[in-house]
């Protein structure tokens, strides 16, 4: 890879770093009093990450992987709608919209099992979901509260989303739930910063950063704080950070890294590399 950077693209730096680091990064650089310790959850299609960095470094032996993202949702909601309803096994991309646009985490979630347990107006967490048929209708929608009948007009194609909203997402909480022997992601950060020493750990409860798609679930930020609450030790302080944009905020601190002098310091010139070769790529790049 820097071989071809280097010598096909010509690229005069290059600078290879994760995610993860760049949200830690710009997390640091826009606060008022930067911290030494932060700790970032990224969990995004594929997996999810619990990354703790003490002074701009990755801690390698504290990190922690999850293997359940957006994907293991959008596949058990296809399973659970073919069984119940209609067969998607086929139409990943439509049910991952579905996911997105309906679903959300919940806080409550016997009480909203209960609710969804209702009938007519007494269930206010069922939603009739609009497929589209690529034709008339282009993007699948949820049809208002007032609007959701469980039956289809003129023509339309719907799926009936009840407790599937809340419970797809439980799963990022409780993998186990669906025979996925997992940790939860609040309690893989739990367990990651246990890992640490003890003079470090009420320093990285108190910068928690969020990022990557599933943050954008409602509710996904005030379960995660609450499970976390629940976990960690009771005299230690938990500050949770939730950027506007989770999915984007890895690239905006990246494009922050590019145009300061810390840029220069951690980037390999061509120069350096036609010098010292891939060692001191590996030497300089924290991946």
């Amino acid at each position: 890879m820097n071989e071809i950077f280097f010598e096909e693209y010509a690229f005069k730096s290059v600078l290879k770093s994760n995610p993860s680091f760049l949200s830690q990064y710009k997390y640091t650089k826009e606060t008022n009093a930067p911290p030494l310790c932060s700790v970032v959850l990224d969990t995004g299609y594929s997996f999810s990450h619990v990354v703790p960095y003490l002074k701009g470094k990755k801690i390698p032996e504290a990190v922690k992987r999850v293997n359940v993202g957006g994907k293991v949702l959008t596949n058990h909601l296809k399973e659970v709608i073919s069984y119940r309803q209609l067969m998607v096994m086929d139409e990943t991309y439509v049910i991952n919209q579905v996911k997105e646009d309906v679903c959300y985490v919940s806080s409550q979630f016997m009480e909203d099992m209960d609710i969804a347990k209702k009938k007519g107006k007494e269930n206010t967490i069922a939603r009739d979901y609009v497929l589209p048929d690529y034709t008339h209708i282009k993007r699948g929608y949820v049809r208002p509260p007032e609007e959701t009948t469980g039956k289809a007009k003129d023509g339309e194609q719907i799926i009936r989303m009840n407790n599937e909203r809340f419970a797809i997402p439980e799963l990022l909480f409780h993998p186990s739930d669906v025979g996925v022997q997992e940790m939860g992601v609040a309690e893989a950060l739990v367990y990651a910063i246990s890992t640490l020493p003890e003079e470090m750990q009420p320093h990285m409860y108190k910068n928690i950063v969020l990022t990557g798609g599933n943050c954008l679930l409602p509710g996904f930020s005030d379960r995660f704080y609450a499970d976390v609450r629940s976990m960690a030790p009771e005299d230690f302080d938990i500050k949770v950070k939730t950027p506007n944009n989770p999915i984007t905020y890895a690239w905006e601190g990246g494009c922050m890294l590019a145009n300061t002098e810390d840029y220069k310091k951690m980037a390999v010139t061509r120069e350096q590399y036609e010098e010292h070769g891939h060692t001191i790529c590996s030497e300089k790049f924290d991946i």
